[in-house]
């Protein structure tokens, strides 16, 4: 036989309907006069791994010409794969890893939207994957690319990601078929017809016109291009809009982003004070740039303090976690993400399990206080920790976080409120002293609040960990290097859950011999 089979390969996550995909191919193929064989090998369930089908066409007229049936292989080749469809980013990024994308032979089509991994989810840091260097690579690999946003392009038809794919392979003109032939076999399936087909005619419109462009999820460049509105949305918020325009440009985009988080987590009060601590740090680089015109003005300390300081003074307590769980808002997120016709019923389970220390970070500060000091009444109160079922999408269930939620014009006499203000409070008289003398230093420990967030076990976890940090910067100002050796302890403290790296770096940090002190005046 001379001619060679068409073999593609489907890398697609679990409900993503890759299976529903390669059936319509095989559908296709065969409905054309090929002989078409599918293989696949299933991952973990959902995001945690992906399941390849691999297919293999070849025409039935050149197999009864040359009176044998084709031998086909079960699994893809390194190399030896015409067309390589990927259902999300990264995944496009592990097929290119196993060698199965060529740069002389393979097309590549894939999604540009994230569906992040458990190992993003769940690190105690940033873990996203670098989307613009997967980007770089799928370019670099392929013969040719075919990139958007599918999962976007399924949303806008209410549609799902296999029709988009699907169009995307048509549009591409790697299979000798006609586009009829792959609307007929949609149209075959009976399921969602009319929508599968206009998100199939997108698909193969955009991948006709070879639109290749990336996700922008995770880019800071775009972030920090964000032009700042001139008026604010009430004439009440303009001062706070006005203060934004004064600091420094590098630092405007932030500090609009931390005022409306700071809004929506408290009052305008509240985003006051989040701008009045900013100032203070702008105030400190705009003293150094003054004092040193050598050291520039990318105002580091300020950057960095104005995105730790609106997520710090958000913390996540119990009227914050309420408050998010009965938006209106989220109730419409999860209807479309479910796909809830307009009066289809559904219900919403919330999983809470209160720690004392969390009730009684709600509580007045004093009685917070007492209850947290006396074993007694902690004991007494843990018998109400339980693990609570609290049907949100309920009358009750929705007044009871409601209420709860309706505690935030209490929250700054909580104990939880006292505690972490103080704590934020700290934190800046500490950057303030080391800016002058140990600027790289001052901006690490800026960036190390990361450590700090969320609630119960995580927070307590992320608090120890920036103590052990903070409780170093004394013997850290005396080394030349101070501030990479507290970048390196903060990324020991990001390694894992139970703090086993961190420990580690700290012995070897009171082990090694400390350079001669000398001011930490390293660029940042």
């Amino acid at each position: 036989m001379t001619h060679r089979p068409i073999k593609l390969c489907i890398a697609a996550l679990g409900g993503q309907g890759g299976g529903v995909l390669a059936d319509w191919l095989v559908e296709i193929a065969e409905a054309q006069g090929y002989l078409a064989q599918s293989t696949s090998v299933p991952g973990v369930a959902q995001r945690t791994g992906a399941t390849i089908y691999y297919l293999e066409l070849f025409p039935l007229a050149e197999s009864q010409r040359a009176g044998a049936e084709p031998i086909m292989a079960l699994m893809p080749v390194a190399g030896d794969v015409d067309c390589v469809i990927a259902s999300e980013l990264v995944e496009a990024g592990r097929v290119v890893q196993r060698g199965l994308v060529s740069p002389g032979r393979t097309t590549l089509i894939a999604s540009s939207h994230r569906s992040f991994a458990i190992s993003e989810k769940s690190a105690m840091g940033q873990a996203m994957a670098d989307e613009a260097g997967i980007t770089a690579l799928l370019r670099a690999q392929a013969r040719r690319l075919v990139l958007f946003d599918m999962e976007a392009v399924a949303e806008r038809h209410h549609s799902v990601i296999s029709s988009v794919l699907l169009g995307a392979l048509c549009g591409s003109g790697v299979l000798p078929f006609a586009r009829e032939a792959f609307e007929a076999a949609i149209e075959k399936s009976g399921i969602a017809v009319s929508t599968n087909l206009a998100a199939f005619a997108d698909a193969c419109q955009r991948a006709e016109g070879g639109e290749q462009s990336g996700s922008g999820v995770g880019d800071s460049a775009a972030f920090s291009k964000i032009e700042l509105p001139q008026r604010a949305r009430s004439p009440a918020l303009q001062p706070l809009l006005d203060r934004v325009h004064r600091l420094p440009d590098s630092v405007r985009a932030l500090a609009l982003a931390g005022v409306r988080r700071a809004i929506d987590f408290q009052d305008p009060a509240y985003a006051e004070l989040y701008l009045a601590r900013l100032e203070r740090v702008s105030m400190l680089d705009e003293r150094r740039s003054r004092g040193d015109r050598g050291v520039g003005n990318d105002r580091a300390l300020t950057v960095a303090v104005a995105r730790s300081l609106a997520l710090w003074m958000t913390f996540e307590d119990t009227i914050r976690v309420a408050d998010l769980k009965t938006r209106a808002a989220r109730f419409a997120r999860i209807r479309e993400e479910i796909r809830a016709e307009p009066q289809q019923l559904f219900g919403i389970t919330e999983f809470m399990r209160p720690r004392v220390a969390e009730i009684a970070g709600t509580l007045p500060a004093g009685i917070g206080g007492w209850v947290l000091r006396s074993p007694r009444v902690s004991r007494w109160l843990g018998r109400w920790t339980e693990g609570k079922r609290v049907r949100s999408s309920t009358v009750s269930g929705f007044l009871l976080l409601h209420s709860l939620a309706g505690w935030k014009r209490w929250r700054r006499g909580t104990w939880r409120y006292r505690q972490e203000n103080a704590h934020i409070e700290e934190w800046l008289s500490r950057i303030e002293q080391l800016a002058p003398a140990h600027y790289p230093l001052a901006v690490e420990l800026a960036r190390a609040q990361r450590l700090v967030k969320g609630y119960g076990e995580t927070h307590e976890r992320g608090w120890r960990n920036f103590s052990m940090l903070v409780s170093q910067l004394d013997a850290l100002t005396a080394r030349s290097d101070g501030a990479a050796v507290l970048a390196r302890l903060h990324e020991a403290a990001l390694a894992d859950e139970e703090g086993e790296a961190l420990a580690k770096e700290l012995a070897a940090l009171r082990q090694a011999p400390q350079p001669a002190g000398a001011p930490d005046t390293a660029s940042a």
